[in-house]
């Protein structure tokens, strides 16, 4: 099965292009040169010589990890049986010999080594691979993408599954960004190959955390992601991923994140990979349960290949991890977090504390079991946050249908910024607004027009700087606007279904504050790395009004009248109409859409926002091109109506300036 990868339908492997979009599949478009016919299995353009192939890291072992873990290699899981054939079809070659740069390691000649392979081991190797095949998709993709729940920890088998590939499928609904994801995976004989997401080329922690110009706060946070990870990675047998410092990778938002992940034994402390120089101090170790103390052991080594100096506070952290006083991640959590507002309190401009034992004094074992904090128990963030980009961009378009276009929409922004050498404060001030107007030509194009100018109107005199309008302020200016259309109407004699109207959603964003008013069924979605996309607005229409009353959905929505807009501006007075009106802090990098029903109607976006939507939250991603393809996808499918769209990317980093 081929996967398109403009409107992810599923076609036959023969076809040449999508039977539901046209859009090739043997050639793809350089992102560079925008040329349109290399061909899917190329690593190079060959127009401009820039790397467009699909490239994966694949991870490469002999079956000694599951031996390690005692589990028998001939178990079966019943509920993957359906799926034994498609994941054992694989077939890859034998790989117990060295294979050659440029060979395959399937029969299928999918996955071509970019580096040369060494001679396995013991030890999983790590190479990459280009992708010859990457519209097919594999099983392993095939089971994540059905949700189908099952039970699949490195302690329970499943046929043709690898034992090192349990791991990524057990964390794949559990994490963000912070743990790789899997694409392919399959087993023959005692060899094991897992295909994941390739993070060779990110920035390695060690690197930043050297910088002068890297805070102490900044450190702190890392540490805290760090302690998150943990809780995350021990209950699938994975915390040595923390220990290994070339596994320890920063993304384009200097987030922390693994490479890969390292399977440890289950009763013993493997050997790490750090630096020759701190290897003998941290990996040195007899074989012993693992406790978080190697976490501080890790931070020990770290600050001293960077040569940092530490504050007395962190010092006196780790000397309490290395002689058991802190024996949970609960309690560690704890004290990363006074650490951090102790120095939110002091302020950047506190000397350091230089530490003055240079030497690692021996680790202490704790008795008492570690704590298991689910990930939902966890903070977001330990720090304070601050908004570090804001930018945007709107469209609208007439759809396929209609004659005139009646949605309107209006951006303001203001960004003022201060950047020095060792100071960054960047403070954003937007306000989003989109209409969609009612009451034919000459009559919602008006309404939708006449409201979003009296908003902007309102807003400049009332929007105090450096702070979010209040609710009560909020909702005089929707009244506001609603009585301007309401009055044009009544000036005008319209009555019935010639009185003009329009809908409302209103985005007002001041640093990481944000505030969400709305009437009628425009909507604002929220797309986050760590919580997907999500609906902010609930519409005002009469199936909605029906489940708020204990309707179920499926009656509600059965009316003929289910999608009749119960609020809308300018058809009658204030006293008819309620806004919702809301608030949120942005605390993560989150990409908000304002939509109109054009574009959210038949569920297009929940269909459709990974492939539209998400990678619009990489910060080289252009949102102007990510508009207009979300327009011409609702053109696609929706066509009968206009259609508008507003993007916002906020992206946001510890505060470590206050």
């Amino acid at each position: 099965m081929l996967i398109c990868p403009q409107c992810k339908f599923e076609n036959p492997k023969s076809n040449k292009f999508c039977q539901s979009c046209g859009t090739s599949l043997t050639h793809k478009v350089c992102p560079e040169c925008s040329a349109e016919d290399v061909p899917v299995n190329a690593l190079l353009c060959h127009n401009c010589g820039a790397e467009c192939g699909t490239v994966f890291w694949a991870i490469i072992a002999k079956e000694t990890i599951g031996e390690a873990l005692g589990v028998e290699t001939d178990e079966k899981d019943v509920g993957l049986e359906g799926d034994e054939e498609a994941i054992s079809s694989s077939s890859p070659l034998s790989l117990s010999s060295q294979l050659a740069l440029g060979s395959y390691l399937d029969s299928q000649e999918r996955y071509q080594l970019l580096d040369p392979l060494p001679t396995l081991s013991e030890t999983a190797t790590g190479v990459r691979v280009l992708d010859c095949q990457p519209y097919q998709i594999s099983p392993i993709e095939a089971i994540l993408a059905s949700q189908q729940s099952y039970l699949l920890t490195p302690s329970v088998d499943a046929s043709g599954i690898p034992h090192l590939a349990k791991p990524y499928i057990a964390l794949h609904s559990q994490s963000g960004r912070e743990i790789p994801l899997i694409h392919d995976a399959w087993q023959q004989g005692d060899m094991q190959v897992v295909i994941i997401e390739d993070r060779s080329s990110w920035q390695p922690l060690v690197d930043l955390w050297q910088e002068e110009t890297t805070s102490s706060l900044k450190i702190l946070h890392w540490c805290y992601q760090m302690t998150q990870l943990w809780a995350l990675l021990e209950p699938v047998n994975c915390r040595q991923s923390l220990l290994d410092f070339s596994n320890l990778r920063l993304d384009e938002d200097q987030t922390l994140a693994l490479q890969r992940l390292y399977v440890e034994s289950s009763n013993s402390l493997p050997v790490t990979e750090l630096p020759e120089d701190v290897e003998a101090q941290t990996s040195a170790i007899p074989e012993e349960p693992l406790t978080i103390q190697a976490l501080g052991r890790v931070w020990q080594a770290l600050f001293r290949q960077s040569q940092r100096t530490q504050f007395g506070s962190v010092v006196q952290m780790l000397g309490d991890l290395d002689v058991g006083k802190i024996h949970t991640i609960a309690q560690l959590r704890s004290r990363l977090e006074e650490i951090s507002i102790e120095l939110e309190t002091l302020g950047s401009a506190m000397p350091p504390i230089k530490e003055n034992n240079t030497t690692v004094p021996p680790m202490p074992q704790s008795d008492e079991p570690e704590d298991i904090i689910s990930k939902d128990d966890m903070p977001t963030v330990v720090l304070a946050m601050q908004l570090s980009s804001l930018e945007d961009a709107g469209c609208t378009d007439v759809g396929r249908q209609r004659h005139h276009n009646e949605d309107y929409f209006g951006i303001e922004t203001k960004i003022k910024k201060l950047e020095l050498p060792k100071s960054r404060v960047l403070e954003g001030h937007g306000l989003y607004i989109l209409c969609d107007g009612m009451g034919g030509h000459a009559g919602g194009e008006i309404a939708s027009e006449l409201a979003v100018n009296t908003l902007r109107q309102y807003f400049r005199e009332h929007w105090i700087a450096n702070q979010l309008p209040t609710e009560d302020s909020i909702r005089e200016a929707v009244y506001l606007a609603n009585e301007a259309i309401y009055k044009l109407n009544q000036q005008d004699a319209r009555s019935g279904v010639g009185r003009m109207g329009t809908t409302l959603v209103m985005l007002l964003i001041q640093d990481t504050q944000a505030a969400v008013a709305h009437v009628g069924d425009s909507r604002l979605y929220r797309l986050t790395r760590k919580r997907g996309l999500e609906q902010v607005t609930v519409d005002h229409e009469v199936g909605q009004r029906e489940i708020t009353r204990g309707v179920e959905a499926s009656i509600a929505y059965a009316r003929p009248d289910a999608y009749q807009l119960t609020q809308a501006l300018g058809p009658r007075d204030e006293n008819s109409i309620n806004p919702d009106v809301g608030f949120f802090e942005i605390n993560e990098d989150t990409l908000l859409l304002l939509a109109s029903d054009g574009l959210s109607d038949n569920d297009l976006l929940e269909t459709h926002w990974q492939t539209h939507l998400e990678p619009l939250l990489s910060s080289g991603a252009n949102l102007e091109q990510g508009v207009t393809k979300l327009i011409d996808l609702g053109n696609q499918h929706n066509g009968h109506d206009n259609i508008t769209g507003i993007l916002i990317r906020a992206k946001v980093r510890p505060n470590l300036e206050s």
